[in-house]
C-alpha cells in the first residue's frame, strides 16, 4: 500500500537519440531563445515557456531535456525539437527512444524528523550538521538517494520514474516509523 503523499516534481531530466547529424548553426537562427557558443558548450541550448523547460540539442543528434515537471512535458519538448530539427530539412526518424535519467522530487512527511537519532538508527545515512543542516540516505531499492530535513521536508534523487519515487518515499516513510523517535508528530 503506498501512502498519499503530496509528492511533488521538481525536475525530470532525459534524453533521446535522434540518429542524424543536426546542423546547430542552421537551427539557431530560427527562433528566439536559443544560446549557441560552441566555445563554451558543445550544445544549443533551448530555453521554453510552454512547458518551462529546456532542451539541449547537440549535433550529434542527442537532446536533453531537463527542468520539466512530468513526463507529459518531456514528450512535448521533444516534440518541439523534432519540428525544429525538421525545419531545417533534416529527415528524423518517426520513432526515438527517450530515456529518464533523473527525476528529483520532494515530498513533506507527517511530522517533524530528529535528525540525531535517524542518523544514528539508520544504515547508510550521513549527517554532518555543521556542514549541511540536512541528513543524507541512500535507498538501494529503488536506487535513489534522500535529502532529509528536520522539518519533515525530504528531496529524492536519482528515481528512474515517477512510480520508483512513489515507493521509495513510502518506503522511507514505513522505516522512519519503524524507528522510535525519529518521526515527530505535529
Amino acid at each position: 500500500m503506498v501512502t498519499d503523499f503530496k509528492i511533488r516534481i521538481e525536475n525530470i531530466v532525459a534524453s533521446a537519440s535522434l540518429n542524424v547529424v543536426i546542423p546547430l548553426e542552421k537551427i539557431v537562427s530560427k527562433l528566439e531563445g536559443m544560446e549557441y557558443e560552441p566555445e563554451q558548450f558543445p550544445g544549443l541550448v533551448y530555453r521554453m515557456d510552454k512547458p518551462k523547460a529546456a532542451a539541449l540539442i547537440f549535433g550529434s543528434g542527442k537532446i536533453v531535456c531537463t527542468g520539466a515537471r512530468s513526463i507529459t512535458d518531456v514528450k512535448i519538448v521533444f516534440k518541439k525539437v523534432v519540428k525544429i530539427v525538421e525545419a531545417v530539412r533534416v529527415k528524423v526518424p518517426k520513432v526515438y527512444k527517450m530515456q529518464v535519467e533523473n527525476i528529483v522530487a520532494s515530498a513533506k512527511l507527517d511530522g517533524k524528523l530528529n535528525l540525531d537519532k535517524i542518523a544514528f538508527d539508520l544504515e547508510n545515512s550521513e549527517y554532518e550538521p555543521e556542514q549541511f543542516p540536512g541528513l543524507v540516505y541512500r535507498m538501494e531499492s529503488p536506487k535513489v538517494a534522500f535529502l532529509l530535513f528536520g522539518s519533515g521536508k525530504v528531496v529524492c534523487t536519482g528515481g528512474r520514474s515517477v512510480n520508483d519515487v512513489r515507493i521509495a518515499v513510502d518506503k522511507l516513510n514505513k522505516r522512519l516509523r519503524q524507528l522510535k523517535g525519529a518521526l515527530i508528530k505535529e
